[in-house]
């Protein structure tokens, strides 16, 4: 117990403990933190101030956007947040979503301009698309096969489909532009998921099949409207894909369902229509802007030994590739050791040992995980895949047999990922336990009980939506289900 004595505090155990001292810790410490803010956020400004040079731009120049820009931006938030705050969270929504897609839909644009042909995506697309319908129209037909027997049929269907697909489509049919087939793509896949947003919101099939052909066309016609406005016929469908048709459904959703908050959709009509506003009054009354050199040629600019001729492009595609490759492999994998470590391992003591183990991999230095990379990704599988390895092959007179070599080796892509997927893989495999453990075993008993397998419950309860607040509407979904034929598996 503590007690107050002149400036001292008399802890039980510890003596008396000078109450100044602690003070002036505290306040040492909060000292110290603004320091370090301050000092990083006058770099920072050092920084933005040689990159973008703003006293280079005209007196014009900021008066024209501090008119149609700023002053309506400020004074249209001001009246949301004074008056209704959901309608701001609206606006800034319905803002940010063309924002967050033009990123993505900027940086997946990249790998299709210059590292895949859009026909070969195309065609290796509509190889993949055709079995999985045939898969997924079989498993809803009403023909009676047994659960092997489809999975062998699938399998078949993938392998006949990647071998034939594309050979027909790059050889034998007719050949799409790179736009069209970017379009076809990328706008089957908005349709679909347009499609099922409009289905569940709007509660009407017809009304979702409409959207989802509305999306394709829109998608297919941003093609040619992307190559006439300059972005180009590549970019156009993706952008459309992950910005346009979002933000769409958002201002479609919020008009129907929310029309307290149409008021929000303002902001970003203030925002976007001011920024443009002002472009087009100062190139007509020619107001120079800062003579920036971050500007749009360092970022689409190769490297250079030369300062003022360098770009940064090449750093943006390779950061965009090792991201795929990275969410690609770590995500697939430490998801399902996640799922088979709490729901299908049983509690023994080499399921405690990878546990263990696995935790102890989280805390391993990431220097380890890039030597381990480099001797196995670089010197071992630098070749490609042995798929006949030198000591099998040299005793019996044959010369060793690799595939994929291009893949491996030192400076690709592949190592790249591979050595960062295993670094995350760990902390991804606890994650999902905890998320998987927090998941309440009740939910997992009302689903067998009404007569789902353990893979039926993973894939319906555990993994969807672990909120329990959910869980009528589900298990509802479930009872007109579950009153089909279902396969055991």
């Amino acid at each position: 117990m503590a007690t107050d004595s002149g400036g001292y505090e008399k802890t039980s155990g510890f003596g008396q403990v000078s109450q100044t001292a602690g003070t002036v810790f505290k306040y040492t410490l909060l000292a110290a933190t603004l320091v370090g803010i301050v000092a990083l956020g006058v770099l920072l400004l050092y920084v933005a101030n040689d990159a973008i040079q703003p006293l280079t731009a005209d007196p014009g120049w900021y008066l024209v956007f501090f008119t149609t820009f700023v002053l309506p931006t400020v004074a249209v938030g001001w009246y949301l947040n004074r008056t209704d705050r959901s309608s701001l969270s609206a606006g800034v929504t319905a803002l940010g979503i063309p924002v967050v897609g033009t990123i993505f839909a900027a940086g997946i644009s990249t790998v299709f301009i210059d590292v895949v042909y859009p026909l070969l995506w195309f065609a290796y697309f509509v190889a993949f698309a055709v079995p999985v319908v045939f898969a997924i129209g079989l498993s809803r037909s009403d023909f009676e096969v047994p659960f092997l027997g489809w999975l062998g049929i699938t399998i078949l269907t993938f392998a006949a489909s990647y071998v034939l697909i594309p050979y027909g489509i790059l050889r034998l049919l007719y050949i799409p532009t790179d736009g069209m087939s970017m379009a076809l793509t990328f706008g089957s896949v908005g349709a679909l998921a347009a499609r099922s947003y409009v289905g569940k919101r709007w509660d009407g099939e017809r009304t979702g099949n409409i959207v989802a052909a509305i999306t394709l066309l829109v998608t297919m016609l941003s093609a040619p409207v992307g190559q006439f406005v300059g972005i180009g016929a590549v970019p156009a469908p993706i952008l459309m894909t992950l910005a346009g048709v979002p933000v769409g459904l958002y201002v479609a959703d919020t008009l129907a369902h929310r029309p307290e908050n149409k008021v929000g959709l303002a902001l970003p009509l203030v925002v976007i229509g001011g920024a443009l506003l002002g472009a087009l009054f100062v190139d007509i009354l020619s107001f120079a802007g800062p003579q920036s050199w971050l500007d749009w040629k360092f970022v689409t600019g190769n490297s250079s030994r030369t300062a003022g001729d360098a770009g940064i492009y090449p750093a943006i595609v390779g950061s965009v590739l090792l991201m795929f490759v990275v969410a690609l492999v770590s995500f697939p994998v430490g998801v399902g050791a996640a799922v088979y470590l709490e729901e299908y391992a049983p509690n023994n003591r080499l399921t405690r040992i990878i546990k263990i183990n696995v935790s102890n991999l989280a805390g391993v230095p990431s220097v380890v995980y890039g030597l381990l990379a480099a001797g196995v990704f670089v010197t071992y599988l630098g070749p490609g895949i042995p798929v006949l390895p030198p000591a099998i092959a040299e005793p019996l007179g044959l010369a060793p047999i690799y595939v994929a070599g291009s893949l491996f080796g030192s400076g690709t892509i592949v190592v790249g990922g591979l050595a960062l997927s295993l670094l995350i893989l760990p902390i991804i495999i606890i994650s999902s336990q905890e998320a998987i453990r927090a998941v309440p075993d009740d939910m997992r008993q009302a689903s067998y009980g009404m007569g789902a397998t353990q893979w039926q419950t993973v894939k319906n309860v555990v993994l969807p939506d672990r909120s329990p607040a959910s869980s009528p509407e589900r298990f509802s979904d479930w009872d007109a289900q579950l009153a089909r034929p279902h396969r055991s598996s």
